[in-house]
């Protein structure tokens, strides 16, 4: 809510006192704009922007360049009542970006969310470090991969020319004809990657029938690695002490919760 916006100012304040002479960035949904050049579609308060923009200069935040669609959000609205803007954004101070001064800020086409995921790359590879066939070669390998009559390939490959659809969909105007096909595509998406669970359980299980119960080794290797996911061997408690033990562990994750909610 806008009239609680100030409390998420307040928490950058204090992060701000606590960190100042550290390495820090902040990432997520600031649900609120820096620039009017941020938004498409209606207007925007000046004094929010003016409120947010006085709060990132107080704490020596920074953008982190992003690549990508210029807005992070989108309300689903159509024609005129459609409303975008750059909600989602990482923002470090200097110490940050003397660490990572190559980072960039990735926006990933959203698909079922009004918000669009971001991700931060701390090291990206120089533009001489990526050309070449890499991805043909990848996609050569889908041809292979075939389990019962099915190919992974075709699956995998519908899915990229969907999502690249979507993405040509999300960028401009939202009108009852882009919204409705924009919602068809996402079914077909949805019904594809169904589709490659459900092949790669079926493969995972069948391999499972053929090697486990013959191949000692495989049996053990699988168990010690669903053990290894399923098992938290440490926690850190409120004063900062390493704490170990099945008991111990579950009392620390117990008064974390408690505390918490």
């Amino acid at each position: 809510m806008v009239s609680d916006r100030h409390l998420s100012w307040e928490h950058l304040r204090e992060s701000r006192a606590k960190n100042d002479d550290i390495p820090w960035i902040c990432i997520g949904d600031f649900n609120e704009i820096l620039f009017a050049t941020e938004m498409k579609g209606g207007n925007h308060p000046h004094w929010q922007m003016n409120n947010f923009r006085e709060v990132v200069d107080e704490c020596g935040l920074r953008d982190v360049e992003f690549k990508g669609y210029d807005f992070t959000f989108d309300n689903g609205q159509e024609d005129t009542d459609n409303r975008q803007s750059r909600l989602d954004r990482a923002m470090g101070n200097d110490k940050w970006f003397d660490m990572f001064p190559r980072a960039k800020l990735i926006h990933i086409h959203r698909e079922w969310s009004d918000h669009a995921p971001i991700k931060v790359i701390l090291q990206p590879r120089l533009e001489r470090e990526t050309r070449g066939g890499k991805l043909f070669r990848f996609e050569q390998t889908w041809e292979l991969v075939e389990w019962k009559g099915i190919s992974i390939g075709n699956i995998l490959r519908d899915i990229h020319s969907k999502r690249r659809c979507l993405k040509r969909l999300n960028e401009g105007s939202q009108s009852a004809r882009v919204i409705s096909e924009r919602k068809k595509i996402m079914k077909d998406i949805t019904a594809l990657l169904r589709q490659e669970d459900i092949f790669w359980r079926q493969r995972s299980r069948t391999l499972w029938l053929k090697y486990g119960d013959t191949n000692t080794k495989y049996f053990y290797q699988k168990v010690g690695q669903w053990k290894k996911k399923n098992h938290i061997a440490k926690l850190v408690d409120d004063n900062g002490g390493d704490q170990t033990g099945t008991l111990v562990v579950a009392g620390v994750a117990k008064e974390y919760f408690e505390h918490l909610f």
